[in-house]
């Protein structure tokens, strides 16, 4: 049965029989691994690029297109603990899978902000304090890859405080930017839209939900990349962006969920729908198994004809011997006939 008729259905236990769990969470490993180095390095980086949030958002989504082209075969390209989770409300993974996919998205996170944080030059650091004296070392550069509201949001610094989006806001910003997404995913992983470009879609709208939310709170919508970022900042002491990070974890979450339940309410097969592709998928099973019948039978048959070649030329070998042998004792009589004479 498909994905999408286990959700309907109640059976939120489907898990992809193509893959390994082992593969699947490598695959989800390198996608965040790669989509999070994207995301964050052209923001720690920012003091020496003009990319800006367009930069930004186009760096997001053909980051996310390239690694779902890459293994999404393999794990569904969820590379995002809020896409897990709507998987798992939408029926497409166990709960086991997800938090099993969470772990991964974390460690590719994580191993990617370690690699930005290992390889920054130490000798930039003191070519940034010309511009910025606050900057001490790598921690206060990944202040700027940091999600956060209120004085920590990127509008109030560019603002210098004059404007800002405090925690509700924020919030209401997350929720939907995260609906938004994970709805997208969902639609366009669905089994009865046979489309091939659900990574382009997927990477279209994290490049524009970026650009809508960039200025309010640095773009969470993911919240394994933001605990990368947040993990290797320096601001977490009283209000700073580090203690801000629950946000960033709840909001994707919430939106998750109700894009998950929504699309399980408004956007999942029709009884009848579903009696049609259940048919369809038993008539592709029996295809299947009379494709294997088949051929078994006619490996048996191509083994009987060899058999009976084998059976046929040995008696012609046999005759061909026995003429051989006469011909050869024929002159033996003119040999007695000779010697009586």
């Amino acid at each position: 049965m498909s994905q999408d008729l286990a959700a309907t259905s109640g059976v939120t236990e489907v898990e992809e029989r193509s893959a390994s769990l082992l593969s699947r969470l490598l695959a989800e490993t390198f996608g965040t691994f790669l989509l999070t180095l994207v995301s964050v390095g052209i923001l720690v980086y920012s003091p020496l690029n003009s990319a800006g949030a367009l930069g930004v958002a186009l760096g997001g989504g053909f980051a996310y297109i390239a690694g779902a082209a890459a293994v999404g075969r393999v794990s569904g390209a969820h590379f995002n603990p809020a896409i897990s989770l709507g998987a798992w409300l939408g029926g497409r993974i166990s709960v086991s899978s997800m938090f099993s996919y969470w772990g991964a998205q974390l460690v590719g996170a994580i191993l990617a902000a370690a690699v930005l944080f290992v390889t920054f030059p130490r000798g930039l650091i003191t070519l940034l304090q010309g511009q910025n004296p606050e900057i001490k070392g790598v921690s206060d550069v990944f202040d700027s890859a940091v999600n956060g509201f209120a004085e920590n949001s990127p509008i109030s610094v560019q603002t210098q405080g004059g404007a800002q989006f405090d925690w509700l806001p924020a919030l209401l910003v997350e929720v939907i930017i995260s609906a938004v997404l994970v709805g997208v995913y969902l639609g366009v992983n669905d089994r009865r839209s046979r489309i091939g470009y659900a990574p382009v879609a997927v990477g279209s709208a994290i490049t524009a939900l970026t650009l809508i939310s960039f200025f309010a709170t640095n773009t969470g919508m993911n919240p394994a990349r933001s605990t990368a970022a947040a993990l290797f900042a320096n601001d977490w002491g009283g209000d700073g962006s580090g203690r801000q990070l629950w946000l960033f974890w709840v909001a994707p979450l919430i939106g998750a969920a109700l894009a998950a339940l929504f699309y399980r309410a408004f956007a999942s097969a029709e009884p009848e729908e579903l009696d049609e592709l259940e048919v369809e998928e038993d008539e592709d099973d029996e295809l299947v198994e009379a494709k294997v019948v088949e051929t078994e039978v006619v490996e048996e048959v191509v083994v009987e004809e060899k058999e009976l070649v084998t059976a046929q030329s040995a008696p012609k070998a046999e005759a061909t011997e026995e003429p051989a042998a006469a011909e050869k004792a024929e002159p033996e009589p003119e040999k007695k006939a000779d010697d009586k004479a």
